[in-house]
């Protein structure tokens, strides 16, 4: 298992699916074989070599000195997503945290950067014929813009259903704290907003024993983004928005040496922020 130690922060990779290899379905319609096969340094990690790209589904799991938080419940199991490759999963989500050395009763927070159905998920798992909180004893953290957006506005089917059975279980349980884009959760976890992915989505900073570090959730999708900010995914409610972001998070991650832990980066999942040219570059920890 993947983990990092951010000065008195460990950090461990919750993985559910790794080595997807994604062609125009990816979301990123400009990254197409062609285009990122002229970013050399995407190889061997993040494309394979037909051009495709390669993605991972993945949470976090934080170990502070005073909390046990996890960042994002990926896709969950049992689930009808109306998407055949992501219907009725039998996700390994649960048996990771185990062999983390923790057991999902002793959570206190959970963070979801938003409310996207790869990022949710676990959130709630099947009991009998309920959906019921995977972690009963946890603070579910969402965003109060974020969560305004999938209430108040109108959403196709996938959105509807997600909602239903792994928001609406938990906030029908009380478990749910709304909280605002700057949230700061204890003196080495915040929130940062980073918006334009979806209208109140949030990546997760870690900063502790002078180091930093950001779980980014989905402002950025694939590497290839750092070479082209203004790749957006198809997801992206505001394009413009999320470019504008992310040029200024890459910008940030650069000048300041932040550990970049990618949402959906395959192995090594980690690594550094570099300027090249009028754009950027992903070095990673390997």
């Amino acid at each position: 298992m993947l983990s990092w130690q951010i000065g008195d922060v460990k950090v461990t990779r919750l993985l559910e699916l790794e080595n997807a290899s994604f062609g125009p379905e990816s979301g990123l319609p400009m990254a197409t074989p062609s285009a990122v096969k002229g970013i050399e340094w995407l190889a061997p990690y993040f494309i394979d070599t037909d051009g495709q790209l390669l993605m991972s589904f993945h949470g976090f799991l934080l170990e502070t000195p005073d909390y046990k938080i996890i960042v994002d419940t990926c896709l969950g199991a049992d689930k009808e997503r109306g998407i055949p490759q992501l219907d009725h999963l039998d996700s390994p989500y649960l048996s990771r945290l185990t062999e983390a050395g923790m057991d999902r009763t002793s959570i206190d927070y959970v963070i979801c950067t938003h409310l996207h159905l790869d990022h949710v998920g676990w959130n709630t798992m099947k009991s009998g014929n309920q959906w019921v909180p995977t972690f009963p004893n946890a603070r579910y953290l969402i965003g109060a813009r974020e969560m305004r957006r999938w209430e108040e506005q109108e959403t196709d089917e996938i959105h509807r259903l997600v909602f239903l059975d792994s928001v609406k279980p938990v906030l029908d349980a009380g478990l749910v704290d709304t909280v605002d884009d700057n949230h700061k959760l204890c003196p080495e976890v915040y929130f940062t907003p980073t918006l334009g992915h979806t209208e109140g989505h949030i990546s997760v900073m870690i900063e502790s024993g002078g180091k930093k570090a950001i779980i980014t959730g989905d402002f950025v999708h694939h590497p290839c983004q750092f070479a082209h900010p203004e790749w957006s995914h198809d997801f992206d409610d505001d394009p413009d928005l999320s470019t504008q972001t992310r040029r200024e998070q890459f910008a940030n991650m650069a000048d300041e040496k932040v550990l970049v832990l990618g949402s959906h980066f395959r192995t090594p999942t980690s690594g550094q922020v570099c300027r090249e040219g009028m754009a950027f570059k992903f070095e990673t920890d390997e």
